[in-house]
């Protein structure tokens, strides 16, 4: 059974990732500006085999509304091609033989809002994993106070603990939303 440090250590851990997770969810999402985090969760069919684009290819932004992706094997072109095209970003590759074009177009207002429910989707979400995070380590400090019969006292306070670490948590998963809403709305 561990200790009530280690389980501590576990939980702000567990929310730590809670948070990195939400934060590359929200970096996938488009702003209008380019950025090579848009084509991470692109997957492209390489003999047979998902594979991540990145892994495949050099991403660059040459300007700020312009991505460039170049293969490593040329002969894959076609199927980025296609694996961009299918992809939720709205985005029309422009292949030239050697080197595939995104050019980023501008938001429209509607997307735009639309985009700021996407982000607050995913913030929501992030809180859901923090809050499963704080149920988990409550349920594992009851557990400790019956097996090491610790003081009924020293659980309250211990439970405050992670209370106090859940809310700051939460703070900082509201700071990376609003940033990010703020990033859309501006651009």
């Amino acid at each position: 059974m561990p200790t009530i440090e280690q389980l501590h250590k576990d939980t702000e851990s567990r929310m730590q990732k809670a948070i990195q997770a939400t934060q590359q969810e929200l970096a996938s999402i488009r702003t209008g500006r380019a950025n090579a985090q848009l084509l991470d969760r692109i997957m492209v069919d390489y003999y047979g085999t998902p594979t991540p684009l990145r892994q495949m290819s050099n991403i660059s932004t040459p300007d700020g509304q312009t991505l460039t992706i170049q293969p490593y094997d040329k002969s894959i072109l076609g199927e980025i091609e296609k694996a961009i095209a299918k992809s939720d970003l709205g985005l029309n590759p422009n292949n030239d033989g050697s080197v595939i074009r995104l050019t980023i177009p501008p938001l429209t207002e509607d997307r735009r809002k639309e985009l700021v429910k996407l982000v607050k989707k995913y913030g929501e979400e992030g809180k859901v994993a923090i809050r499963n995070v704080r149920r988990d380590a409550a349920d594992a400090m009851k557990k400790l106070e019956k097996e090491e019969n610790l003081p009924e006292d020293e659980i309250k306070r211990q439970l405050d603990e992670i209370q106090k670490l859940t809310d700051r948590y939460v703070g900082q998963l509201d700071k990376v939303v609003s940033e990010k809403e703020q990033e859309i709305l501006t651009i």
